[in-house]
């Protein structure tokens, strides 16, 4: 089957990309702040974001498997609400407001919270694309497999973003770009209000827990495994040491997602790790190293003999 690059993705891709680009300029010509980060930071970060997740799946929906048309409708109903949410995002940051967990009775805010329902219809579309890749054996198993390993590992991501709706109680009041007082229902940080002082250009809390840091990573492990895929393919391995790499590499991305989940629930800054968590990583990183070294040695692919006579070479 010829591999046809899904295009509603891919057009996807392309606005966010002007979207990013636009949103960039809002960081530079507009000093509104909203929580202690300038207010055009989340729609650059989320137009940034999709447009990669959108070339990824696009790629991923071009290889050659079963239920074609399945995955083809469910990635164009991704799409549609992923461009619904983004309109709506970037209509509110216009306006000042709070996109997320924000309580206001106004009708922008009502219809942004909407949408945000239909969520859950695009986490279980990811869902289904994710068992329908899990069961495909239509390319060779180094990709089959990092391409399997790189989905779920991104629905972990999702899953880890509705941790969130946990962090506090409702009642808690903050005031918006536009100085409006707003009730919020729930935030990012944990141990610390969100607002804080943030990482530069994530944002992320510098003083308590964040779990956008677990909720990025995992969201884009598809994108990792990809290029990992990408790379592996440059190095003169066997097949079956290719898909041990890529086993390995799963392995230790979901050791650390499960780590900085961990850490961030723990209210733990990021960028200042306790001893436990240095540990834990240490661990990971010296077992994955070792695991590496040696499937490389082992797994190098040797040259067949030219048994050709020494005249016709």
């Amino acid at each position: 089957m010829t591999k046809t690059w899904h295009r509603p993705t891919l057009w996807l891709a392309a606005v966010m990309a002007v979207l990013a680009l636009g949103t960039a300029i809002g960081l530079l010509v507009d000093d509104r702040v909203l929580q202690g980060s300038p207010l055009w930071l989340k729609p650059f970060k989320f137009s940034v974001s999709l447009a990669i997740y959108s070339v990824t799946l696009s790629w991923m929906l071009s290889l050659p498997h079963r239920g074609r048309r399945i995955t083809t409708a469910l990635a164009t109903l991704v799409v549609g609400i992923m461009a619904v949410e983004i309109a709506f995002i970037v209509a509110s940051t216009w306006h000042g407001a709070f996109t997320h967990f924000n309580q206001s009775e106004d009708a922008l805010n009502n219809a942004l919270q909407f949408a945000f329902g239909f969520v859950m219809v695009m986490f279980a579309a990811n869902i289904v694309l994710a068992l329908v890749f899990t069961f495909q054996r239509a390319v060779d198993r180094p990709t089959m497999w990092a391409v399997r390993t790189g989905t779920w590992l991104a629905i972990a991501g999702m899953g880890i973003a509705y941790l969130m709706i946990f962090q506090f109680d409702q009642g808690t009041m903050a005031t918006d770009a536009a100085g409006r007082t707003v009730e919020l229902s729930s935030g990012h940080s944990v141990g610390v209000p969100d607002g804080g002082p943030g990482m530069p250009i994530t944002g992320w809390s510098t003083m308590g827990g964040d779990l956008r840091v677990p909720h990025f990573v995992g969201l884009h492990g598809l994108q990792v495994m990809v290029l990992l895929l990408f790379g592996l393919t440059a190095l003169k391995l066997t097949d079956r040491a290719k898909l041990r790499l890529v086993f390995i590499a799963a392995a230790s991305y979901a050791g650390f997602l499960a780590l900085l989940t961990w850490q961030a629930l723990r209210g733990e800054p990021l960028v200042h790790p306790g001893f436990t968590t240095l540990a834990v990583a240490a661990g990971i990183a010296v077992a994955t190293a070792a695991a590496t070294v040696r499937v490389v040695k082992t797994g190098k692919a040797v040259p067949l003999p030219d048994r050709r006579p020494a005249l016709q070479r």
